[in-house]
């Protein structure tokens, strides 16, 4: 307990430049420092001098360096920050920098696109059938569920709660979302009210409830894809089927 150690500052052992914080975004920002001697070092954060996040190089392993640049994670947009640099020698000597401030960016829109779509080099691969037993490319094929146009409509044959209808991306994706449009008959059938989705034959989603046939749902999900095939769970019978479907994601890059 009669052990001492020693804080000083970080400008004693920074080489080059002090620390900057660098690539700011709306959401994360990147803090750059070089020291003089290895260190375990790491950064605090937060909206006031009382910080309450800290974030340490991503490639530590453990151990002490030099080059240094930990993520400052899940920060919000257009947002004043404080931050402090602070790392621990082998010896057990502390550097602590002084308060620094930084500001994040307006948030930014990132449009999604739909990964889903004929436009986007999906297409269906497996159907359960159309109505009038008509090509998936004709009229209330299933190429019409995935075409972007909310003036058509893909139409089973009258396969109620049979219904489905199999969809290939162009890549394999990271998906985070789906949206749903179903088919409504003026009589009141062909009405999906829910349904699952599967992605790759293997991961099942849902059930998913559509509470009307006015509008899409969206549903959040969270996969790897290549495939997605949705199976109709609950229905008004009939020829079920789809206005639009959509899926929003990022392809994946190997």
């Amino acid at each position: 307990m009669g052990d001492s150690y020693e804080i000083r500052t970080i400008g004693e052992i920074t080489a080059g430049t002090p620390p900057q914080i660098e690539d700011i975004t709306d959401a994360d920002a990147v803090l750059i420092f070089e020291s003089s001697i290895p260190l375990a070092c790491s950064v605090v954060y937060g909206t006031s001098t009382a910080y309450g996040r800290i974030s340490v190089d991503q490639d530590m392993d453990g151990g002490a360096h030099s080059d240094h640049h930990p993520l400052l994670l899940g920060l919000e947009p257009d947002t004043e920050y404080h931050y402090r640099v602070q790392g621990t020698a082998s010896d057990g000597t502390l550097y602590v920098g002084e308060d620094g401030t930084f500001g994040t960016t307006p948030a930014v829109v990132r449009p999604e696109r739909n990964l889903a779509s004929l436009e986007a080099g999906a297409r269906v691969v497996g159907v359960s059938s159309n109505y009038g037993t008509g090509a998936n490319d004709g009229l209330w094929g299933a190429d019409m569920a995935i075409d972007g146009q909310r003036g058509t409509a893909w139409s089973s044959n009258g396969d109620g709660n049979d219904a489905f209808i199999e969809i290939e991306l162009f890549a394999v994706a990271k998906l985070w979302a789906v949206e749903v449009w179903t088919l409504t008959m003026s009589n009141g059938t062909a009405q999906i009210f829910s349904l699952t989705i599967t992605a790759n034959g293997g991961d099942v989603f849902g059930p998913f409830t559509l509470e009307d046939a006015a509008q899409s749902y969206r549903f959040d999900i969270d996969v790897v894809a290549h495939s997605l095939r949705l199976d109709v769970v609950d229905s008004s019978g009939g020829n079920t089927g789809l206005v639009e479907f959509a899926a929003y994601g990022m392809p994946v890059e190997y």
